[in-house]
């Protein structure tokens, strides 16, 4: 039985070391059901659609008006060229009816467009679990695995750059905005043990226009066994246009190796306006990965024609000191 345990807490560790040091992992790592960024990629070779529904209930007591609808959050991603770098799709779309409170009379005005739409490229410029040696899975000590690393707190780091795109007289944002606009992005992940993982996105949109906003988000995840996992989000906001703190909070349910299914509710503690929103998302990826092979004839050759240099040298050094003897020289 001890044999049997030892074996299982091999593979278990194997899976888990797997995935720390790779960019493409066995099951789907998708970026839902928050709306943070991790710092890796899907992997080469691999697309992931990433979907969204939502109810949402806005109400400004200031203005008196009301926000209620409905919309989806997508996104498409594909692994390209290196491990390293995804370029993806993303954005949101929504339809609403805005109601006008301020008269004895409310007035109601249908609205619809993409809040936003962005194409970007995600580059991973630094991995502390790549080639880590000394993070290899003790087997015989379950604790260990699961203790606290020092060296979790060194995180991962990806850039990213995008661009937006803005129909005119566009609702839901600032007046005049139209085209396309720059968007930047860094993004950090500390995986740590006990199936813990931090995230935080530092990010620049639309920059050079009306509505230029820096973003933060903050997301905490924690996965109970291979299938659940909880999460807890944090969203500022900042901007002439508009200004929010947003909390998020919700789970996600591993249905296959490809396919994710998830939902959350979002809300935040002000009234200009306040906003209550609940999804229900799903993830799958269409996985083309294929392991690079190690050629491992080439390099036995190589090692042999590095030997075959150092015997020769090894043979010129010897003729060199014979001839030396020869002439009268020392033994």
């Amino acid at each position: 039985m001890k044999s049997i345990k030892t074996y299982l807490l091999f593979f278990i560790c194997l899976i888990f070391s797997t995935n720390a040091f790779s960019q493409y992992t066995e099951v789907i790592n998708s970026n839902r059901p928050g709306v943070s960024s991790s710092a890796f990629s899907v992997g080469t070779n691999v697309i992931q659609l990433e979907v969204g529904p939502f109810i949402l209930k806005e109400e400004h007591t200031p203005l008196k008006y009301e926000v209620s609808g409905f919309g989806v959050d997508f996104s498409a991603r594909y692994g390209l060229l290196l491990e390293q770098l995804e370029i993806n799709i993303e954005g949101t779309y929504q339809n609403d009816t805005f109601t006008d409170n301020r008269s004895l009379i409310s007035s109601e005005h249908k609205r619809s467009n993409f809040k936003s739409f962005t194409l970007g490229a995600k580059y991973l410029v630094f991995d502390p679990y790549k080639n880590a040696e000394e993070d290899k899975p003790n087997l015989y000590s379950w604790k260990a695995n699961r203790g606290f690393k020092w060296k979790s707190l060194i995180p991962a780091v990806a850039v990213y750059a995008g661009v937006n795109y803005d129909t005119k007289n566009n609702p839901y944002i600032a007046p005049g905005i139209e085209g396309i606009s720059p968007k930047i992005m860094i993004a950090t992940q500390n995986n740590f043990a006990g199936g813990w993982v931090f995230i935080m996105n530092l990010i620049k949109d639309r920059i050079g226009t009306d509505q230029s906003d820096f973003q933060y988000i903050l997301t905490l995840t924690h996965s109970f066994n291979p299938k659940w996992v909880v999460f807890g989000e944090a969203q500022g906001i900042s901007s002439d246009f508009y200004a929010d703190n947003l909390f998020r909070f919700g789970g996600a349910y591993l249905m296959s190796k490809d396919f994710q299914l998830d939902t959350a509710v979002t809300f935040n503690t002000k009234d200009t306006p306040s906003v209550f929103s609940v999804n229900f998302g799903a993830s799958y990826r269409f996985d083309f990965h294929v392991d690079k092979e190690i050629d491992n004839n080439s390099d036995a050759k190589a090692e042999g024609k590095r030997k075959s240099r150092g015997a020769k040298k090894k043979k010129k050094s010897k003729r060199k000191q014979d001839d030396f003897n020869d002439d009268g020289g020392l033994m």
